[in-house]
């Protein structure tokens, strides 16, 4: 019985560290995510959505719309966080995050955070360009080949 009691305790402490470093972990990768620009994407991306419902719902009131997108906004990031722990553990310990985030709260990373939405957006289009590029190329080399 001793045993028992023993082994349910151990479980019941390993349980509740487990669940206190996942929190850690968690609260960490979302100071990540804030720092490091990330949140502000997601926000265009919740707001990006409203837009589409607006125009699904568009008998809904104009208040209901501000009340509902700022609700969203601040339970989703938090709901994608915690979904998103599983894959940032399989790659980055917290102590990777910290770093991260040490990097982020400095000059050049804040300058890196606020024009990582503009170097996307352009290489984005380059990446077009390019795929149109080795598209055509392609197509072109088959069709030298006979195909």
């Amino acid at each position: 019985m001793k045993k028992l009691i023993v082994m349910f305790v151990l479980v019941l402490v390993s349980g509740i560290t487990y669940g206190q470093e996942d929190l850690k972990y968690e609260k960490t990768l979302q100071k990540m995510f804030e720092v490091s620009g990330s949140q502000e994407t997601f926000d265009v991306v919740i707001g990006q959505m409203f837009t589409m419902f607006k125009e699904q719902y568009s008998e809904v009131e104009t208040g209901m719309w501000s009340e509902l997108e700022k609700e969203f906004t601040e339970s989703s990031m938090e709901d994608l966080a915690e979904m998103l722990v599983p894959v940032y553990q399989k790659y980055m310990t917290v102590e990777d995050l910290e770093e991260l985030i040490q990097f982020y709260e400095s000059p050049i990373g804040r300058k890196f955070a606020k024009n990582t939405p503009l170097i996307t957006q352009e290489s984005m289009q380059i990446g077009q360009q390019w795929g149109m590029k080795i598209g055509e190329s392609f197509a072109k080399k088959m069709e030298e080949r006979g195909y």
